[in-house]
């Protein structure tokens, strides 16, 4: 019996790990694959006609080495399937399709309010993907990018601060049952996590933390290449740590909690209740840049509370990368640096000396789209590693 299943298993484990180095390296030949895999050739070249026959890969144009003839290169497929990013927030839901490279198609990309019952979100998301799907690509999976804590290998949305109509459900699931396209559920934070990791990085990220202060403040953490998820799967909840227990309520339910004072959202908070009517983020950063609103004082708060978390995650998880998700940087210049400078301030130096902190380059949408890529990859097999 084992005879026949190890061989079996081992081709699945060869096409993984094919398209880990094609996310990895973009198109290669080969004889590229045949060497940074360290396998065989013929190992290689049959898992690759079974990737060409299946349309997960395609062939793209001849690359010349110079030496021998010019080698055709294979990529991850760009023109007979798709896969479709599905980026759910608290004030709007984002769609796009993608190749599997994570080449978003931005001229077909939707945007709509989300919508405020469950069923409603439902509905309103099965007729926005459909309207991306189309009958002469085929669709090989939904990616759905969601806030608040996520039981992932359950696929069940346990507990949203931020979006609570999503609480006890299944968005996945019940979107799988309606459109018959596998769909896949992530945490937002860990999808971030994914999409710098995967498209933006031009070297190995293994020991990195994305915070995102967008609506709330949750961190992905990974290290040594693995996501850290916890025992049950709910890492990464820094935001809800008490920093002001007389503070303001939290969608939590507790009160004083570090999102509410250190977010895109608690700005716009401080700077509404000044004004005396509420004002987004967008509208705040279109008038500070306009010189019609200045909100120095608030920002200068905003930024000494955030100093605080990114230092946090510093000191516990001793990160090579911080990466930080978030619009309040876009608002003035030198607002980064003044940021980073007040980290140096609240860190322990050894740590910090370590860690690069930059401004994330991804995007909620694509962590998606890069989930629904993750998701099919997984589904070819175990890792060779």
């Amino acid at each position: 019996m084992s005879a026949k299943i190890e061989p079996q298993l081992l081709r699945r484990m060869t096409v993984r790990r094919i398209l880990e180095l094609l996310q990895e390296h973009g198109p290669s030949s080969r004889a590229d694959l045949t060497r940074r895999a360290g396998m065989s050739a013929p190992t290689i070249s049959k898992a690759v006609d079974s990737l060409l026959e299946s349309g997960l890969i395609e062939e793209g144009d001849a690359h010349v080495s110079g030496i021998g003839r010019p080698a055709k290169l294979v990529r991850l497929a760009q023109e007979r399937v798709q896969v479709i990013g599905l980026a759910i927030d608290a004030k709007r839901c984002t769609l796009a399709p993608s190749a599997l490279d994570g080449t978003i198609d931005s001229s077909r990309q939707l945007t709509v309010p989300t919508p405020r019952t469950y069923i409603a979100l439902l509905d309103v998301m099965e007729s926005q993907i459909r309207q991306l799907m189309r009958s002469d690509v085929t669709t090989l999976g939904v990616g759905i990018s969601l806030p608040g804590q996520i039981r992932r290998k359950a696929g069940v949305a346990l507990f949203s601060p931020n979006l609570h109509l999503t609480d006890g459900h299944s968005p996945a699931m019940d979107l799988t049952l309606r459109l018959g396209v596998a769909c896949t559920l992530v945490q937002e934070t860990h999808a971030l996590s994914l999409a710098e990791r995967i498209y933006h990085s031009s070297e190995s990220l293994n020991n990195f933390v994305m915070m995102d202060i967008s609506t709330g403040l949750g961190i992905g953490v990974f290290t040594d290449g693995r996501l850290l998820e916890g025992h049950s799967g709910l890492a990464g909840e820094l935001g809800h740590v008490t920093i002001d227990p007389n503070g303001r309520l939290c969608g939590c339910g507790n009160y004083g909690c570090l999102e509410t004072v250190a977010t895109d959202s608690a700005l716009a908070v401080l700077v509404s209740e000044r004004l005396g009517n509420a004002i987004d983020i967008e509208t705040i950063i279109h008038r500070v840049r306009n010189g019609e609103l200045s909100i120095d004082a608030e920002l200068r708060q905003t930024c000494e509370s955030l100093a605080i978390a990114v230092a946090a995650a510093i000191n516990l998880f001793n990160p090579q990368n911080l990466f930080i998700y978030g619009r309040i940087f876009e608002i003035q210049d030198g607002l980064f640096e003044l940021t980073t400078e007040l980290v140096r301030r609240r860190s322990l130096a050894p740590s910090l000396a370590d860690c690069s902190i930059q401004r994330a380059r991804c995007s909620k949408l694509q962590g998606a789209i890069a989930a629904a890529v993750q998701q099919l990859t997984d589904s070819m097999g175990p890792t060779l590693s």
